[in-house]
């Protein structure tokens, strides 16, 4: 079985990465941090620290925020274009 370590400059970018993603998408698709929360069923702050990579979000999150933006949960994750 091989492992996969996630050292904290790795975890860093991702957050940081996946929440500038998360911002271009909701923007695109003419999203306020207010109304993706509001759809989600969490504060406005949590979109906010999400989107600036300083805090994880669940998986459970991520599908919802996925669903809602009528995207795959995989575009969250594409970074290259950032």
């Amino acid at each position: 079985v091989e492992f996969y370590f996630v050292d904290k400059l790795d975890r860093n970018t991702i957050l940081s990465n996946f929440g500038k993603k998360l911002r271009l998408i909701r923007l695109e698709k003419g999203f306020t941090q207010e109304q993706l929360a509001n759809e989600l069923g969490v504060e406005i702050s949590q979109i906010s620290r999400i989107e600036r990579g300083l805090i994880n979000s669940s998986i459970i999150n991520l599908y919802q925020i996925a669903k809602i933006l009528n995207i795959e949960v995989s575009e969250l994750f594409i970074f290259e274009d950032l």
